[in-house]
C-alpha cells in the first residue's frame, strides 16, 4: 500500500534516526494490520519514521526507528539479543548515493513495497523520493521486516532488517 503522508517531513537527516525497543505506540500517519501465522503485526508510519508492533502467543515486540527527542540510543549497525525468550536481530545500513542513483533506487523500492500485500509505504510532501517504506514477512516460524528511509536532500538511504525468531527453550 502506498500513501501520501499529510505531515511535514520531520526526520530530515539520516543521522537523526534512533532505535528503541519497548516504546509505547506512537501517533501514526498510516497503519497496516497483518496476520502472519499466529502473530498480529502492525506496521506504522510515523511523521518521524516507523514503528512495528508485534503480538503473538510467544510475546510482544515494539520496535521504533525514528527521530525521538531526548533519545540517547542512536541507530545501531546491529543488535542481537533475547527478547521475551525469542531471538531478536536488528541491522541497519546507511547508503549514500548519487542524485541519479538515488532517484532510481527510490522508485525501485516504492514499486516493490506499494503492490506487496505485506507492504506499507508513505511519501512525504515536497519530494516524491522522501519516503518511509516497510515490508513484513514470515518464514519458517520467524517474523521479519525490512524498512527503508529516504533522505533525498542528503542522497542517503537508510535500510533496516529485523528478525524475531521462535521462542528459545532452555536445555535442562
Amino acid at each position: 500500500m502506498l500513501t501520501i503522508l499529510k505531515t511535514s517531513y520531520t526526520d530530515t537527516r539520516a543521522s537523526d534516526l534512533a532505535w528503541c525497543l519497548g516504546r509505547e505506540p506512537q501517533p501514526a500517519l498510516a497503519v497496516l494490520d497483518l496476520q502472519l501465522g499466529d502473530s498480529a503485526v502492525q506496521l506504522r508510519l510515523l511523521g518521524a519514521s516507523h514503528q512495528v508492533l508485534l503480538e503473538g502467543r510467544d510475546g510482544r515486540c515494539s520496535e521504533t526507528v525514528a527521530c525521538m527527542p531526548g533519545s540517547s540510543t542512536p541507530l545501531p549497525l546491529g543488535v542481537s539479543k533475547l527478547l521475551e525468550g525469542r531471538e531478536y536481530e536488528f541491522a541497519a545500513r546507511i547508503e549514500t548515493l548519487s542524485r541519479g542513483s538515488f532517484a532510481g533506487r527510490a522508485q525501485e523500492l516504492l514499486a516493490l513495497v506499494a503492490d506487496h500485500p505485506h507492504g506499507l509505504a508513505g511519501t512525504f510532501p515536497g519530494s516524491p523520493h522522501a519516503f518511509t517504506a516497510m515490508l513484513a514477512h514470515r518464514q519458517e516460524g520467524q517474523i521479519g521486516w525490512r524498512t527503508w528511509h529516504a533522505y533525498p536532500q542528503e542522497g542517503c538511504l537508510v535500510a533496516t532488517r529485523t528478525r524475531l525468531g521462535a521462542r528459545v527453550v532452555a536445555a535442562l
